[in-house]
Order: C-alpha cells, then sequence, then structure tokens
C-alpha cells in the first residue's frame, strides 16, 4: 500500500472518530439539557402552583381582614357621630341647666337681699324693744347659762352665786375648793351710743367699762370667800370684745391691761368657750388625779396584804416542810416495822417446831 495513502487516510479516520465521539457527547448533552429543561420547566410549575395558591390565600386573608376594617371603621364612624351627638345634647342640656340656674340665684339673691332688709328692720325694733340695760344684762345671762351648760357638767358650775357679803354674781365655776366668778353685765348702753355718735363717744365708753371693771373687782373677787384671785367679765358679742380690745382710756392705757391689773378676763362668746374647755381638761386633770391617788393608795394596801400573805405563805410553807419531814421520818419507820414483822413471819414455824420438845 502507497504509504501516502495511508498518511492520508489515518488523519481522515481520527478525525472521523474525533467527530463521531463529539457527535455522540453533543447527543448526551442535549438529552440532558431537555431532561434538565424539563425538570425546570416542572419545578417552575410547581412553583407557580404554591405561589398562586399562596396569592390566594394571602388576597382572601387580606380581603377578609379589609373587610373586618371597613366594618370598624364604619362602626367607629357611627359610634363617633352618636358620641358627637349625645355630647352635642348634653353641652345643650348643661347650657339650658346653667341659665336656669343663673335664673334661679338671680331669684335667690333678689330674696336673700329683700330678707337682708327685713332682717335689719327686724333688729332695729328688737334694740327698741330691748333698749334697756336690765334686759340687755338677762340676755347676757341666758347666754352665758347656754354657754356653761354646753361645755361643762352641771356640777362644775352655778348660776346667780350668793356671797355672804350679800353680792349675787351672774355665775361661778367649781374649781376643788374654789370659785371662779362671771359677770355677764357689760355696760352695752356706751357701745350702743358710740355706734350711734361715732369715735366721740370712745372716751365715754372706756370709762363706763372701766367702772364695770373695778366694780366687779370689788364685788366678786373675794379670796376669803373661796374664790380666785381674778374674775370673768363676760362680753356677749364679739364686735363689742373687739372695740374693747382697741379702746383706751383717758390715760392712755388699753382697757384690757387695765383689766388684768384688776385680775378681770373680759372674755367674748368665742374666748369664753375656748377658757370652758381649758378648764374642763384640767377638771378632768384633777379627777385623773384624784383616782390615780385613790389608785395608789389600793396598790399601797394591797401590797401591804401582800407582804401579809407571804409571811403566811412562809409560815404554811415551813408546816408543810416540818409535816413532809414527819411523814418521811414515819414512812421510814413503818418500813423498819414491816421488815421486822416479815422476819418475826418467817422465824415463826421453827419456834412451833421447837415447842414439843421443850414441853417433853
Amino acid at each position: 500500500m502507497n504509504p501516502w495513502l495511508l498518511i492520508v487516510l489515518v488523519p481522515l479516520g481520527a478525525a472521523g472518530a474525533a467527530w463521531l465521539l463529539e457527535s455522540a457527547a453533543h447527543r448526551r448533552a442535549e438529552k440532558r439539557a431537555e431532561a434538565l429543561r424539563r425538570d425546570m420547566q416542572a419545578l417552575v410549575a410547581a412553583q407557580s402552583q404554591a405561589f398562586a395558591a399562596q396569592m390566594g390565600q394571602l388576597a382572601q386573608s387580606v380581603s377578609a381582614q379589609l373587610g373586618q376594617m371597613a366594618q370598624q371603621v364604619q362602626s367607629g364612624m357611627a359610634s363617633a357621630v352618636s358620641a358627637s351627638s349625645n355630647t352635642q345634647k348634653a353641652v345643650s342640656a348643661q347650657l339650658k341647666a346653667s341659665t336656669d340656674m343663673l335664673g334661679t340665684i338671680r331669684e335667690q339673691l333678689g330674696g336673700v337681699q329683700q330678707s337682708g332688709r327685713e332682717l335689719f328692720e327686724a333688729a332695729r325694733q328688737i334694740e327698741t324693744v330691748l333698749g334697756g340695760a336690765k334686759m340687755r344684762g338677762t340676755l347676757g345671762e341666758v347666754a352665758l347659762e347656754r354657754m356653761l351648760a354646753d361645755a361643762l357638767p352641771a356640777a362644775m358650775y352655778e348660776m346667780q352665786y350668793r356671797f355672804s357679803t350679800g353680792e349675787t354674781v351672774d355665775a361661778v365655776i367649781r374649781l376643788r375648793d374654789k370659785l371662779l366668778p362671771i359677770d355677764s353685765k357689760f355696760p352695752l348702753e356706751q357701745y350702743r351710743r358710740m355706734v350711734e355718735s361715732g369715735e366721740e363717744a370712745r372716751p365715754k365708753f372706756a370709762s363706763a367699762v372701766r367702772t364695770h371693771v373695778d366694780s366687779i373687782a370689788k364685788k366678786y373677787v373675794l379670796p376669803d370667800e373661796g374664790t380666785l384671785d381674778l374674775a370673768f367679765m363676760f362680753v356677749p358679742s364679739e364686735g363689742v370684745y373687739y372695740e374693747l380690745l382697741r379702746s383706751e382710756d383717758s390715760k392712755g392705757t388699753a382697757l384690757d391691761e387695765y383689766c388684768r391689773g384688776k385680775g378681770i378676763v373680759p372674755v367674748s362668746p368665742g374666748t369664753l368657750f375656748a377658757h370652758l374647755q381649758v378648764i374642763f381638761l384640767g377638771f378632768r386633770g384633777m379627777q385623773i388625779e384624784e383616782n390615780a391617788k385613790r389608785l395608789l393608795s389600793t396598790i399601797n394596801g394591797l401590797s401591804k396584804q401582800m407582804e401579809t400573805f407571804s409571811e403566811v405563805y412562809e409560815k404554811l410553807g415551813g408546816h408543810l416542810r416540818n409535816a413532809q419531814q414527819s411523814y418521811a421520818e414515819a414512812d421510814r419507820r413503818l418500813d423498819r416495822a414491816r421488815i421486822t414483822l416479815e422476819e418475826l413471819a418467817q422465824g415463826a414455824p421453827e419456834a412451833k417446831a421447837l415447842e414439843p420438845a421443850s414441853s417433853n
């Protein structure tokens, strides 16, 4: 064979074999690609179906939630509209009620003004009727008695107390063995004139108060009669009491200072009640002190009784100890006697057995 022919055929055969191998590999690759394409299509189809199902479920859920939200919004809007309507009605009702109340208040104010005028006229009439000093003094006594009854037990005070000198004070408060006088006949006539005439009548008012204070100190502050070194001057009005505090006598001495110098304590209804409360608390304190003394005396007596009982108890203990010792001694002797008897009882048969022999 021609060597050149071999040279040509060998490369051609190799090329053909290579082409065949490449063709087979290409077909296998196409088959694999086709299979992979089908798998991808199936996977995409499955994913598409799942995604479509999820989207459907999500759409249904969103639709349901949107429906609920729409219902809630509609309900809220309806409630808001209803609340707004109710609020408007309530505000209207309140405005109407306020308007009615204002009208009622105006009417009541008119009635109060009318009542004030009538009360002023009545006060003037009462002042005219009770213009006498004796009647005003009686009213002061009534007010004083009422305050004493409200603040103190009946046993602590006495109305219209008469001294051995023949003078009678409006009231006294009993403080153990002492008396506290209270006068209620304040000179209101000069106060009324000062109110009518103005500051020009204040010196006369101060002079009348000084005279009354001197009279109380002379007639009712009687230590020999068992009174304290002071007395109360009851002023039956807070206004009068205020004018007394701001008044001075002709020497420039304040009236309340002059009263204290004489041992007289001016008291208004308010301050008298406070003094009575303090006095009542002091009285309770004295009662507690007396009860404590009685209790201490009882405790001392009980202590002595306990000491006596302790002595008797110790004696009884000694007797019991002696009795116990005697009982123990008697018990020991009884045991010895019992033992002796038992020994004699055990030795008795032997003695009987020996008796016949001794008789022969």
